[in-house]
């Protein structure tokens, strides 16, 4: 139940902070969503990955400034090499094959079909991967916190 709580704790304010920038860039164009309903839960999805990996960070973290290594080492990369700014069939069966291992490309590209209708990867086996982020995540968060690891005395 605490995992449960930080989870749905930061998955809400991530959706917060989403429908607060979402409503705002609506003043400046026009948003036309494909598919409502994949857009919405590739959102809500996401929004359960970072919490959880924000809550790994957390445990992790020894001070404030450690939390920061996650996101510049680790996110900004991974965001980089995940098909955000291009796609995914642009580049050599090389770096493809790589691009396949990086979780946010199946975030991205399952927020693409949202949206644009289009995908580099088969939609089903985007949420598939990210459910299953989902669960490793997940149980490594609940070995985090059984072991008691990060907690403080």
């Amino acid at each position: 139940m605490i995992l449960a709580g930080y989870v749905t704790g930061g998955a809400a304010r991530g959706l917060g902070v989403g429908v607060i920038v979402t409503i705002l860039s609506l003043f400046f164009t026009q948003l036309h969503i494909s598919h409502f309903w994949i857009t919405l839960s590739t959102v809500i999805l996401t929004a359960i990955v970072f919490s959880l990996g924000g809550f790994i960070n957390a445990v992790y973290a020894n001070s404030f400034d450690d939390i920061s290594i996650v996101p510049t080492f680790i996110l900004t990369p991974l965001t980089y090499l995940g098909g955000v700014f291009y796609s995914i069939s642009l580049l050599p069966d090389f770096w493809q094959g790589v691009s396949q291992l990086n979780p946010i490309l199946y975030m991205v590209n399952s927020f693409r079909y949202g949206i644009l209708g289009v995908s580099d990867i088969n939609i089903v086996f985007a949420f598939a991967m990210i459910i299953g982020f989902i669960v490793v995540l997940s149980a490594y968060s609940m070995h985090l916190l059984n072991t008691g690891k990060g907690i403080r005395s």
